[in-house]
């Protein structure tokens, strides 16, 4: 196994524990691929096709909370015209635009994850049911597109519009990642050349992250992660902002 391969396999494995513990592993793999030597689009697309299988076994594993929300349904065909929108605009923008944004994009993500608390405590219900299928598809466009910080847009979305628990808001938002990200990925299967290489690593990595984020967050704050992560993405989008 060379270098390049063993640096993606273990932000696989952080991004797993991570999605697992707080969201947004992506803001691991993706500059980690980057690193390996893969352009950014890319490299984008590959993070999407690789985490998929880990965040559908994360939505599974909340089946039980999902059975006593009604309406959910409406919700899946939403997320996969947003994901179809959201990879195909990927797909058909100018590599240098997207190259030119990653940094931006990067940072945004970043933001979100270290707002997090303050972004869903603020966005609490308010009686503005009617914007959650125009709001789920616009984030399920940029799901898509970019990945990172997904979670945390549904969190705030469901968090705006609908009166439910914090379990079952975190059910939600784990099956439309899902749902999005493995849309998302088999659009970039169908239209791209994937390396099924790197894709199998992320695979794996992610799943094997995943129960040790499970079994950290018990005895680690959520918060701890979310600050790591939120870092590591900030001194990544600095770092691709001035490598141009």
């Amino acid at each position: 196994m060379q270098a390049a391969d063993l640096v993606v396999v273990a932000a696989a494995v952080v991004a797993g524990a991570v999605n697992a513990a707080a969201g947004s592993g992506s803001l691991v793999t993706f500059p980690a691929l980057v690193a390996a030597g893969l352009p950014p689009v890319g490299a984008n697309m590959l993070n999407t096709v690789g985490l998929a299988p880990g965040m559908m076994l994360a939505a599974w594993t909340d089946r039980r909370v999902l059975r006593d929300i009604a309406g959910l349904v409406w919700l899946l065909p939403i997320g996969v015209l947003g994901a179809v929108c959201g990879a195909g605009l990927l797909r058909v923008a100018p590599p240098d635009l997207f190259h030119a944004a990653v940094p931006y994009l990067i940072g945004g993500a970043a933001f979100l994850v270290a707002a997090q608390p303050v972004l869903v405590k603020r966005l609490r219900r308010t009686g503005n049911g009617g914007w959650l299928y125009p709001c789920v598809f616009a984030v399920s466009v940029y799901g898509g597109f970019f990945s990172a910080a997904q979670g945390i847009l549904l969190l705030a979305v469901v968090g705006l519009c609908l009166d439910t628990s914090v379990p079952e808001q975190n059910a939600i938002k784990n099956v439309m990642q899902g749902l999005v990200s493995l849309v998302a990925g088999i659009f970039f299967l169908v239209t791209s050349a994937i390396d099924w290489k790197t894709a199998l690593i992320l695979a794996a990595g992610s799943a094997a992250g995943t129960p040790l984020g499970i079994r950290l967050v018990r005895h680690i704050s959520p918060n701890v992660f979310r600050i790591g992560v939120a870092a590591f993405g900030a001194t990544a989008a600095v770092v691709f902002l001035f490598r141009g």
